[in-house]
């Protein structure tokens, strides 16, 4: 019979810590190694589990340890850290994975694959570009504000306001001022522009991925809640149901109990807060501008404060995606769920 070797393997950019127990001699081992010699051991070592830290550059690794036979399972930081029991050191975070590794049910994040870290990386750009505009945006209304202009509210409207009053502001503002006024609307219509751009890559790829037009269907779920969701999630058979997948994106209640009394708090706010917030603009929209709502979002609505009833028809939402992906179906509005 033979017994796989099992790593626990803290990463950084150029020194990496390798964490191990022979287990035919017992041998208690700890080395570092450059990337490249990292590399060459693991092409030399028979097929084993490698634990890794779900960090910078993780799924590129567990990618690559992939291909040289070996089982990688990635570990969320907060799993590891309980087991760093004196200073936080390269060694005592490699044995730290290691022992993380060996609990019962210990939970693991799915790696993904080259393409949907692509797709990930296209949603931070944009995230960044539409943070950058806003900036710019609010930088004029502010700027104007100074000099007694006011605008309408809303970045479109305000922004239009601004172009159909560009001769009255030519007389109210210094030159120096106007001037500098005019390549800041440059520069915002280059952000839309740039924002545009990746929006139509992304839907490029919601269009030829079969698990982002199947989500497509659900109520509250758009181009770019859909591909960062599968693109986030990877396998979603990883995930045992779906409150399992929303406990994942921090949609569920935190709890806090003992002697057998369990209170639930606000929501735990655990995993990608970008998701998480897509997930519930989605699920304002359904809540505010859906035409026909189905009867248990309206009496969730009724009879639960705003906030909470939109939170959990995020919850919701995530639980009927992980449905469609896990099982392969299609959505189905009057489809009831199974009584646990």
């Amino acid at each position: 019979m033979t017994i796989q070797t099992t790593y626990g393997l803290d990463l950084a950019k150029h020194v990496f810590q390798l964490y191990w127990v022979e287990p035919h001699t017992g041998e208690v081992v700890n080395r570092r190694f450059s990337r490249n010699s990292l590399i060459r051991f693991f092409s030399n070592r028979p097929a084993g589990i490698v634990a890794l830290e779900a960090c910078g550059s993780a799924h590129w690794w567990a990618r690559k340890l992939r291909s040289l036979g070996h089982e990688p399972k990635l570990l969320h930081a907060r799993f590891v850290r309980p087991f760093v029991h004196n200073n936080k050191t390269d060694l005592a975070d490699a044995r730290a994975i290691w022992t993380a590794i060996q609990q019962p049910e210990v939970k693991t994040v799915a790696v993904k694959t080259e393409e949907q870290q692509a797709i990930l990386g296209l949603h931070r750009i944009r995230s960044n570009l539409v943070k950058s505009r806003t900036a710019q945006v609010n930088q004029l209304r502010g700027l104007l504000y100074e000099f007694g202009v006011t605008l309408r509210g809303g970045r479109q409207a305000g922004l239009e306001q601004i172009r159909e009053r560009m001769a009255e502001l030519e007389e109210l503002l210094p030159s120096i001022l106007f001037g500098e006024l005019t390549e800041q609307l440059a520069r915002v219509g280059q952000l839309d522009s740039d924002i545009k751009k990746l929006e139509q890559r992304i839907a490029a790829w919601c269009k030829q991925d079969p698990g982002c037009q199947a989500i497509l269907a659900v109520p509250g779920v758009g181009m770019l809640t859909a591909t960062a969701l599968i693109a986030t999630i990877g396998d979603a058979t990883s995930f045992k149901s779906g409150r399992e997948l929303a406990a994942f994106i921090g949609l569920v209640p935190k709890q806090s109990g003992t002697g057998g009394s369990v209170r639930l708090g606000s929501i735990s706010k655990r995993g990608e807060p970008y998701l998480r917030t897509l997930l519930i603009h989605g699920a304002r929209a359904v809540a505010f501008t859906a035409k026909h709502k189905t009867p248990w979002a309206e009496s969730l609505l009724e009879r639960r404060p705003t906030n909470v009833a939109v939170v959990g028809i995020a919850n919701k939402m995530t639980r009927t995606v992980w449905a469609i992906l896990a099982h392969n179906r299609h959505y189905n509005e009057d489809c009831v769920g199974a009584a646990a």
